[in-house]
């Protein structure tokens, strides 16, 4: 199927995009963030359209879209060890834009970008600022060397970060065993608190039991010297009244 008026004008931008890619750059260069938000949207609407292209020729613009993306967002960070992180996660297009490409131009500006960044990285960790015409950018026919130099280059930057992953790593390690032992600690007071909360409790109940032992104890003690008190109330009472009839009897009433 050919291409619409808008693909062709989508694969135009991707080309302009994809060669002020691989150019030096100002840092207040604004063209290629304006073109690249087009293409976004250019995208959008070819995706709309009823004569779209294939699946796979629509992911193939989307994947060179996000790359330049990706690439403006990198060189907006503030450090090279991000910019060269964020570089290497970045997925360049798989083939090339137009015909004249041998290779896909995003993956030359990948390549560029990441021995640039490499390089810089290095030149920081070794403390040396070198100037710009040490890292020239790579052309098509010196390809090969570019790519066994940023390899090179990468791998150095991979141990540095291994080594440090490594280190925080060793760190978290300390800070889990440290965590384990205070929380074993805190487990062993816990237990103990809860130890020592069964043991008041029991020693509760025994003294809630004995306390209604004594309780009833003291009820039937408390009963036993009411009945006591009242039979010699009773016992009291008729020795009076005994006494008084014999009282009666024994001096009769005075005529």
């Amino acid at each position: 199927m050919a291409a619409t008026r808008l693909e062709l004008n989508l694969m135009r931008l991707l080309s302009r995009c994809e060669a002020l890619a691989a150019e030096r750059r100002d840092p207040e260069e604004w063209r290629l963030e304006k073109y690249v938000a087009a293409l976004q949207d250019m995208l959008g609407e070819l995706k709309k359209q009823s004569s779209k292209p294939a699946p796979e020729l629509l992911n193939e613009y989307s994947r060179k879209v996000d790359f330049l993306k990706g690439l403006l967002e990198a060189e907006k960070l503030s450090s090279s060890t991000e910019k060269a992180l964020a570089n290497q996660f970045l997925a360049p297009g798989r083939t090339p834009t137009t015909t004249k490409e041998r290779t896909p131009a995003t993956k030359t500006v990948h390549l560029q970008t990441k021995a640039r960044c490499t390089g810089k990285m290095r030149s920081e960790l070794l403390g040396t600022v070198l100037p710009s015409h040490f890292f020239p950018l790579p052309s098509c026919r010196g390809l090969a060397s570019d790519e066994k130099q940023s390899a090179v280059e990468l791998d150095a930057v991979l141990q540095h970060h291994q080594d440090m992953q490594e280190k925080l790593a060793e760190e978290m390690l300390s800070l889990a065993r440290s965590l384990k032992n205070n929380t074993l600690a805190a487990q062993n007071v816990i237990k103990q608190d809860n130890q020592t909360l069964s043991h008041s409790l029991r020693m509760a109940d025994q003294n809630f039991e004995k306390l209604k032992d004594e309780s009833d104890r003291l009820e039937q003690h408390a009963k036993k010297s009411v009945n006591w008190l009242l039979w010699i109330m009773l016992i009291i009472v008729c020795f009076i009244f005994i006494s008084m009839i014999l009282f009666i009897r024994i001096f009769p009433k005075l005529k």
